[in-house]
């Protein structure tokens, strides 16, 4: 849209005079790295506790935006046109609350402790034959992906349903001016943040102020909710137990509702409580909109299992798949191609696309809009399914079209994939679990999930701890401290990281043929590998003159010429490094040497996690100091300077210098509670139950017969033993894993690929979830168990578990 600069400085409440009359403005962003990003782009540099993206505008300029929103001094060309506010978060707001205003049809927003994305994805699924809608991509609820997801709002939409998560007060009455709902919706209040509150009243009354001005809030009939709300809006309510609007009867899978004297029946598609209070909050909400009841006993049963992650999974033929493959709107398409960019192990990107619905663009307008968005992301190939797709994308170069799923499968050669990233999108409809199935590599069903989000929170924390100018160099050795390495190394290149670790040279061979480009330092470099680490580009860390002279030969070998190499300092650790009985042999062969430059010298802390040994912390702090400014003024060189590993992040930060090495920390796992109370569980190492037993009393389980049932039992058998990475010493009633939140002791002796747990008093099914260690059983804990080192419970889990990476 056009807009007159001094309308919008007024909307944004800018603080400095812009001097541009009129700008054209197609989109907004906050990623930086975004490839969307350009000429037509109102970037707002958002800064948070733990990110400024402030220190990336003159990169944006560099890639063509010219229109910034900041809130802090910035020096750019003088074509840049630039708005100063005193929030950059508040202007975001305030410009979607703007645009917001220009639509007057229904918008429902949803807000609750538990339930919020279900219902909207729910309500989305039953609403679709009567609406153009548009909704909250993915679960996009936040005081920033709030607005994201309303300012998608075209002329073409008719009805809007969108979501809102807030976790401390005074949060709410921003989204409410985004939003600006005219039918709320309050699903269950439960403990999901109540640490920011400090009450259960309080919350609800800070959740409630999203309906301050909408003509109609629905919910379930509470004695808590009715103490609480206002006067306005209107209450329409539901309830299984009290008089209500809507009063529901449940009779195992048949829930019978009346409503307005009539009574009628419906099939439950879920059991499980929550599924049932979410069905009871969609269906008050279809009959206060007038859906006939006909269609709602046909419709409730179809509704489907909500997938709201984005899956990274190994597929064949070295190929790398994001799974996304139970939606297909516009919105969430932006969503997956930067994650598709972002997690890209080749050059090669294909995108295997269906019809997209919900887009509220005409399909002309649509899929020209859908054609630049890959264009602009440079994907290589699109496999277009659906015959809307096929007709409007046919134009798109390496463009390829089929008019359903099984056609695809069953003309498309499947073996062609091969050493690229291939992004797998599609509506529920066209059944796209069938390509993923198809071209997932086959493991069984012992997984390790790792959170990308938490991943960069992790990051963005420790980034807090630190000085702008400090770089960040993130440790991935061991696999990722068990959690998976490109995958994760793709992430921190996309937070622009300084530097990547790994132990061994073969570690760093495969992060570049994943198509990593950060520079990467081999901590423990083998003379044998050093031909490979050239032929690869690692650098490499020496710790002896020995080592040194090796790497010089092999240098002189390939004709190198100030190859980076980083020097290790023995400071206390006594494990490697150089010593001051090395230093004049040391200066002596660089000072003669033009075949490598020092780009960094370094030293290890050996107790920085011991605030007893803190005075031993601090001598090696000093005497790192010391020597590396006497082996500067010696070489007269200005290499990085770090010593610092997570726990000296946390503890010692003053200490930062140029560098830091994060290691652990990135992973969840920090060193005192406080300081893990502040990160979020990275991994989560799932099963399933494969088979219960009845077992009599005195009968034995498992090698040994070291299980004998002293009551009639219940034992389930999972497909997770010791070649997975689970200790031996933890069977035999001394350990326990996680079933429907509930501990499960181990039974007997665990055994290669299998164990044995006592569920004979947990409500579990073959075929359910079971928890070896995640949100709720956090590593640190199994560690204690264990008798050892979160590191040691991480990087034990076999190669053999498959990863799955998703993004939320």
């Amino acid at each position: 849209m056009k807009i007159e600069t001094t309308v919008l400085a007024n909307v944004l409440q800018v603080v400095d005079t812009v001097a541009t009359d009129e700008i054209s403005v197609l989109d907004i962003s906050v990623d930086s790295r975004s490839l969307r990003n350009n000429a037509h782009t109102l970037f707002f540099a958002l800064k948070g506790n733990n990110h400024n993206a402030h220190d990336y505008l003159n990169d944006l300029y560099q890639n063509g935006v010219r229109y910034f929103v900041v809130s802090q001094d910035v020096l750019l060309p003088a074509d840049a046109v630039i708005f100063k506010v005193k929030n950059t978060l508040r202007a975001l707001q305030n410009f979607v609350a703007f645009y917001r205003k220009n639509y007057h049809f229904p918008v429902i927003g949803i807000t609750g402790s538990n339930g919020k994305t279900i219902v909207k994805e729910w309500l989305n699924q039953l609403l679709l034959p009567f609406y153009n809608i548009i909704k909250s991509p993915k679960s996009y609820n936040s005081q920033v992906g709030v607005p994201l997801s309303v300012i998608a709002i075209n002329d073409q939409h008719n009805l809007g349903i969108f979501e809102a998560g807030i976790s401390q007060p005074n949060e709410m009455e921003f989204l409410e001016a985004v939003i600006q709902p005219t039918i709320g919706i309050l699903t269950n209040i439960g403990p999901a943040h109540n640490e920011g509150f400090s009450s259960k009243e309080e919350k609800l009354q800070e959740k409630i102020k999203l309906f301050k001005n909408a003509d109609v809030l629905i919910s379930e009939q509470t004695h808590l909710i009715a103490a609480n709300k206002p006067q306005n809006p209107k209450w329409f309510t539901w309830s299984f137990i009290k008089e209500a609007d809507v009063f529901f009867e449940r009779n195992d899978t048949v829930l019978s509702v009346q409503f307005e004297k009539e009574i009628f029946q419906v099939n439950l598609p879920f059991t499980d409580l929550a599924s049932v209070e979410n069905i009871a909050t969609c269906i008050t909400v279809l009959l206060f909109l007038k859906v006939d009841k006909t269609y709602i006993i046909q419709a409730i049963p179809k509704l489907q299992t909500v997938q709201m992650r984005l899956q990274v999974k190994k597929g064949i033929n070295d190929c790398l798949l994001i799974d996304d493959s139970y939606s297909s709107d516009y919105q969430s398409l932006k969503i997956a191609l930067d994650f598709l960019e972002q997690q890209k192990m080749y050059q090669q990107k294909t995108v295997v696309l269906s019809d997209i619905f919900q887009s509220g663009f005409t399909p002309e307008v649509l899929y020209q809009k859908v054609g630049q968005l890959l264009t602009q992301n440079h994907v290589t190939r699109v496999i277009g399914i659906g015959n809307q797709i096929g007709s409007h994308l046919k134009n798109i170069s390496q463009f390829q079209s089929y008019p359903n799923t099984e056609t695809f499968l069953n003309d498309f050669n499947l073996k062609a994939f091969r050493n690229e990233t291939v992004l797998i999108k599609g509506a529920r409809s066209f059944q796209f679990e069938k390509i993923v199935s198809e071209l997932e590599e086959k493991t069984h069903e012992t997984v390790l999930e790792i959170n990308l989000d938490a991943i960069s929170h992790n990051l963005n924390f420790y980034k807090s701890k630190l000085q702008p100018t400090t770089k960040i160099m993130v440790m991935v050795k061991a696999f990722g401290y068990g959690n998976g390495s490109y995958e994760i190394a793709k992430l921190l290149a996309h937070h622009q990281v300084a530097y990547l670790g790994v132990a061994f040279a073969d570690e760093g061979v495969e992060l570049r043929k994943a198509g990593i480009k950060l520079p990467i330092i081999v901590m423990n470099p083998e003379n044998s590998a050093f031909a490979t680490m050239i032929a690869y580009n690692l650098e490499p860390e020496i710790y002896n003159l020995h080592e040194l002279k090796a790497f010089l030969q092999i240098a002189e070998n390939f004709n190198l010429f100030q190859y980076p190499v980083h020097l290790k300092l023995n400071t206390g650790m006594n494990r490697l490094g150089f010593t001051q009985k090395d230093f004049p042999a040391l200066i002596e062969l660089l000072k003669n040497t033009n075949l490598v430059q020092v780009a960094s010298i370094f030293s290890h802390l050996a107790t920085s996690d011991m605030p007893e040994e803190k005075q031993f912390t601090l001598q090696q702090i000093e005497r790192f100091q010391k020597e590396s400014t006497y082996l500067k003024e010696e070489l007269q060189i200005h290499p990085i300077l770090h010593i610092l590993n997570t726990s000296g992040i946390y503890h010692f930060g003053a200490y930062q210098m140029d560098m830091v090495r994060l290691g652990i920390g990135l992973y969840g796992v920090g060193n005192e509670a406080k300081e893990d109370a502040q990160l979020q569980n990275v991994a989560t190492l799932k099963t399933v139950i494969l088979q219960i037993n009845e077992v009599d009393v005195n009968e034995t389980v498992g090698y040994g017969r070291r299980f004998i049932a002293n009551r009639k039992s219940r034992i389930a058998t999972i497909p997770i033993g010791y070649a997975d990475g689970i200790r031996r010493s933890y069977g035999n009633g001394n350990g326990f894993v996680l079933i429907n939140h509930q501990k499960a002791p181990i039974a007997g002796t665990i055994c290669m690929d299998m164990l044995m747990v006592d569920v004979t008093d947990i409500n579990a099914n073959e075929g359910d979830e079971v928890v070896v260690f995640g949100n709720d059983l956090r590593i640190t804990e199994l560690a204690k168990i264990w008798n050892t080192i979160p590191y040691e419970v991480m990087t034990s889990i076999s190669h053999r578990v498959k990863r799955i990476f998703y993004k939320e």
